[in-house]
C-alpha cells in the first residue's frame, strides 16, 4: 500500500510540475496562436498555427517588417496578427498605390496586390508601431481609427514561424523591401 502511495505521489508532483513549467513558458516564452482571417494572405493564411515569441520585446524595440500579435484596442482579449510597417516617428503614407515611408516608395512583392485608398501622411507617435496587413484591401489595420497605432505594451509577440500544417511549415521572414530601410 505504501508503494501505491508513493507511485501516485510521484505522478501528481510530476503533473503539478508539467503544468507549472507549462503556464510559465505559455505566460513568458512563448505560445501558439491560430490565424483566423484573409488579412495576412499571401504571407498566412487562415487555420495556420504559429509559434510567438513573448521574449524579444522585452528586451528590444520591434523591427520594422516583423509580424506581430497584439491585443485589438476595443477588446484587448482580442488579437490581431499584422506586419510591422511604421517605427516611432516614420512618416507613412499610401499614394498611387504605393507605400511610402519616411518618403521612400517600397516595392512590395509580398502583399496580396496594389492599394486602392490613399493614406497620410501620418507620423508615427512614440512608444508605437504602424502596422498593415499584407492582404492590404481586407485588413483592419493601422490606417483605421479603431486600430490605429499599437502602443508597445498591447504588443504579445512576434510570430517566429508557422508549425501547422507541417507543408506550410517555416521561419516567418522580413521581406527584403522593407529590412533595407535604414532609419
Amino acid at each position: 500500500m505504501a508503494q501505491v502511495k508513493s507511485e501516485l505521489r510521484e505522478y501528481v508532483e510530476s503533473f503539478a510540475i508539467a503544468i507549472a513549467l507549462a503556464l510559465f513558458i505559455i505566460l513568458f516564452v512563448a505560445q501558439s496562436f491560430l490565424v483566423q482571417g484573409s488579412s495576412m494572405e499571401p504571407s498566412l493564411y487562415d487555420g495556420e498555427r504559429l509559434l510567438v515569441d513573448k521574449i524579444t520585446y522585452r528586451f528590444r524595440e520591434p523591427r520594422r517588417g516583423e509580424v506581430v500579435v497584439f491585443g485589438y484596442p476595443k477588446d484587448p482579449r482580442r488579437k490581431f496578427i499584422k506586419r510591422v510597417i511604421g517605427l516611432p516617428g516614420d512618416v507613412i503614407e499610401i499614394r498611387d498605390r504605393t507605400l511610402h515611408v519616411n518618403g521612400i516608395p517600397i516595392v512590395e512583392d509580398y502583399i496580396r496586390g496594389p492599394m486602392y485608398q490613399p493614406f497620410g501622411p501620418y507620423t508615427v507617435p512614440e512608444g508605437t508601431v504602424w502596422v498593415l496587413g499584407d492582404n492590404r484591401n481586407n485588413s483592419e489595420d493601422s490606417r483605421f481609427a479603431d486600430v490605429g497605432p499599437v502602443p508597445f505594451e498591447r504588443l504579445v509577440g512576434r510570430a517566429l514561424f508557422v508549425y501547422w500544417p507541417p507543408s506550410k511549415g517555416g521561419f516567418i521572414e522580413v521581406p527584403a523591401a522593407l529590412a533595407e530601410l535604414e532609419r
